[in-house]
């Protein structure tokens, strides 16, 4: 068996919105993050990330975010890619607030990966709909930026 090797797809920039605490469910503290928008940018596609987006945030009791992103992207020659991903944002409280606060901090601080799956009906993009992907995040205190990468 061979190992697993990437290709980037795009690099995404989300710009975040406001946050609506639902509060303490029996799953975890559950939190409804907007989306602005934003953009992506790579070798086979780019465009805008359109407004609307939101990320269905679940802190759980051992302290992991589950994630659950869905937003919809244009290409910059217009056509619609539905992404969903999934994934997990582990990081120390301490962590948390110096981003919050508007410090830099490295991503090696913190763990966070999805796995975006796409939908759509552009054939030129058709090849997205059977694609597993993964990627990297980082996070700010405005955006967050996510490395997207095919799984070859």
């Amino acid at each position: 068996m061979v190992g697993l090797q990437t290709e980037l797809l795009f690099e995404a920039t989300l710009t975040l919105g406001e946050v609506h605490e639902v509060g303490a469910t029996p799953n975890g503290i559950r939190r409804i993050r907007n989306l602005k928008g934003g953009t992506f940018s790579g070798p086979k596609l780019r465009g805008e990330v359109l407004p609307g987006g939101a990320d269905w945030l679940l802190l759980r009791p051992d302290g992991a975010r589950s994630l659950d992103v869905r937003v919809t992207l244009r290409t910059d020659d217009g056509h619609l890619i539905y992404l969903s991903s999934r994934g997990i944002f582990h990081i120390a409280p301490e962590t948390f607030q110096r981003i919050a606060n508007g410090e830099p901090v490295d991503p090696s601080e913190y763990y966070f990966r999805t796995t975006p799956l796409f939908e759509t009906a552009a054939e030129k993009y058709d090849w997205l709909n059977r694609l597993v992907a993964v990627s990297i995040g980082r996070f700010t205190e405005t955006a967050v930026i996510q490395a997207v990468y095919a799984v070859l």
